[in-house]
């Protein structure tokens, strides 16, 4: 028996080696196909993006431990993801700030248990 060894990367995929032997595919039915989409916390999109932006991310993924340029481009968007989130938290809070700051009275009001008491004359 020979055994055959296949570079690892995304090349072996985009070339057709890992993707195209019958032996080795098999397509699931939808029942299974949603099974793992749930247990991942995955769902499938589809976008058309530039073939010169898929090369760069193609480039820059190889570049970073060969990981593959589809796990680049969720994690570039998950950094993306916590940064707006944060972004967007944190200009929030600045505004429910700002809008108690200029609530009427604030500046009279004297916090719980610091009330002053009077002397009896």
């Amino acid at each position: 028996m020979t055994k055959t060894t296949i570079p690892a990367g995304d090349d072996a995929w985009d070339d057709g080696i890992l993707n195209t032997d019958a032996d080795f595919t098999k397509v699931v039915d939808e029942f299974t196909r949603d099974n793992i989409d749930e247990a991942a916390g995955t769902q499938l999109v589809s976008i058309r993006m530039q073939k010169s932006m898929i090369d760069a991310f193609k480039a820059i993924a190889s570049a970073n431990n060969n990981i593959g340029y589809q796990t680049l481009m969720k994690q570039i968007l998950q950094r993306f993801i916590d940064s707006e989130m944060k972004r967007v938290w944190n200009e929030h809070l600045g505004q429910l700030q700002q809008a108690g700051e200029r609530r009427p009275g604030k500046q009279d009001e004297t916090p719980r248990g610091k009330e002053k008491t009077r002397k009896a004359a």
